[in-house]
């Protein structure tokens, strides 16, 4: 049996594309060469890896090479960077995942840096919620995740393993509508906002928006669950109520409606960081040298337009 890396390349193309046209497009390839490569390694396996419909699915086979398959394509990237940054041309391509909010309110902000302090890296952003963010990071579909308070190493972990960088702390908040009784105090106390419909996102956030909910000895009973962000924003300036959001939604605020610092106060860590369990793609500690010295520049700044005070490795 001979495997090559054009056909595994080719296969996971096909697979983050959705099809052999849009895989074919961003391998610079012809459709019947992606075809042709991976018909080849089908050959090779003497089974099918795809179902051919719309999107593309994964065969059961298929579905246990892929993590291999990606793990393979990593190496081998992680080879080529490794020769690229002892001759100082570091070039490349990072995937990066993070959530909708971190996404929206972070992200634009690094990648305009990284497109101008490392313009020879490319960086692919994956968005997802925040299981799927950590189960990209680790199966090889990313090579680096901004995670939302990362856990410790664990056994059985790289015993070394690069705990990232920090790149903020980030505070909850009360949004509230601009005419709301409330909307002029410098803060907001949970407890005032019992009488008020409450919004929720039902991701990572609820679980910290319900400890918050039992510190302040209220109970935790949300009108309406609403995954979009957008959306929820979008309920609030119509008055269907009020809910809490973390200090990186900002930027994103309308002008009708305020972001009041919140009692109790809690915040969370948003840390840039690689897989634990094999090593990181040479590019991402560039790109994470880079986000700090930005970072820095940053703090060292009037606070004035900063939307969130920076972290530390």
């Amino acid at each position: 049996m001979t495997l090559n890396l054009p056909q595994l390349r080719a296969f996971l193309a096909v697979i983050e594309a959705g099809g052999f046209s849009a895989a074919a497009a961003d391998l610079g390839m012809s459709q019947s060469a992606v075809s042709h490569a991976v018909a080849s390694l089908e050959r090779e396996l003497a089974a099918p890896l795809l179902i051919r419909a719309h999107p593309v699915r994964t065969t059961a086979l298929g579905e246990r090479v892929l993590p291999h398959a990606r793990m393979a394509l990593s190496a081998v990237r992680s080879v080529e960077e490794i020769a690229a940054d002892a001759t100082g041309t570091m070039t490349g391509t990072v995937r990066l995942a993070a959530t909708p909010t971190v996404c929206q309110g972070l992200v634009p902000g690094l990648l305009r840096h990284w497109r101008e302090d490392q313009p020879r890296i490319t960086v692919r952003v994956f968005e997802g919620d925040s299981g799927e963010v950590a189960a990209w990071l680790e199966d090889g579909t990313a090579d680096a995740a901004i995670l939302i308070d990362p856990a410790p190493a664990t056994a059985g972990r790289r015993p070394h393993a690069d705990p990232g960088i920090q790149l903020a702390t980030d505070e909850y908040r009360a949004l509230l509508p601009r005419d709301h009784p409330l909307a002029d105090e410098p803060g907001v106390d949970l407890r005032d906002l019992e009488d008020d419909p409450f919004l929720i996102s039902p991701n990572g956030c609820e679980a910290r928006v319900r400890t918050l909910h039992r510190r302040a000895g209220l109970r935790f009973s949300p009108t309406h669950r609403v995954r979009d962000l957008a959306t929820l924003i979008r309920m609030v300036q119509a008055g269907i109520g009020v809910t809490v959001l973390s200090e990186v939604s900002r930027s994103l605020i309308p002008a009708d409606l305020v972001l009041l610092p919140l009692k109790p106060q809690t915040s969370r860590r948003l840390v840039l960081t690689g897989p634990q369990a094999r090593p990181w793609h040479p590019a991402l500690r560039t790109l994470a040298e880079s986000a700090a010295g930005h970072l820095a520049h940053t703090a060292a700044r009037p606070a004035e337009g900063r939307p969130l005070p920076s972290g530390s490795r």
